[in-house]
């Protein structure tokens, strides 16, 4: 598990870490939407992922940003949002408070199923993008017609 000894502040983070990865793996063992709990690269944007019959869909809290500060791709079964978002005040003085964060991010989600990579489209209104991904036909469910 451990490859070498932890010391100091950094092994709470290096414990922390080994004990989010195996928490991930036990929850992914029991259901396929469980990999979307990953996010690698961090937890920024927010996201809710849903599905329907016919598709996927993802929506993500981005303010203060336009599509083109965005790079939004599906391959396989995998949503990736990546982006910058830039300091908007490097003002001189003293800051009480800053939680906004600033930089380059990219979230990278684990869908369930298998999607059309050609067929996904996004948009951005009032700080949410909204990204529909069409189910690969193989994903979809189908009616068996039953014989006699």
């Amino acid at each position: 598990m451990f490859s070498r000894p932890l010391t100091g502040v950094n092994s709470i983070h290096q414990l922390r870490g080994e004990m989010d990865r195996l928490f991930e793996n036990l929850v992914e063992s029991v259901s396929p939407w469980a990999g979307m709990l990953r996010a690698e690269g961090g937890s920024f944007p927010a996201l809710n992922v849903w599905e329907d019959d016919e598709s996927l869909y993802a929506e993500a809290e981005l303010p203060g940003l336009r599509m083109e500060d965005l790079e939004v791709s599906v391959r396989g079964n995998e949503l990736t949002i990546k982006g910058e978002r830039n300091n908007s005040r490097d003002q001189e003085g003293t800051y009480h408070r800053r939680e906004r964060g600033a930089g380059a991010f990219g979230r990278v989600v684990r869908l369930p199923v298998e999607i059309n990579a050609e067929r996904v489209e996004a948009s951005l209104q009032a700080g949410v993008l909204t990204v529909k991904m069409p189910k690969a036909e193989a994903a979809k469910p189908r009616r068996i017609e039953v014989k006699s």
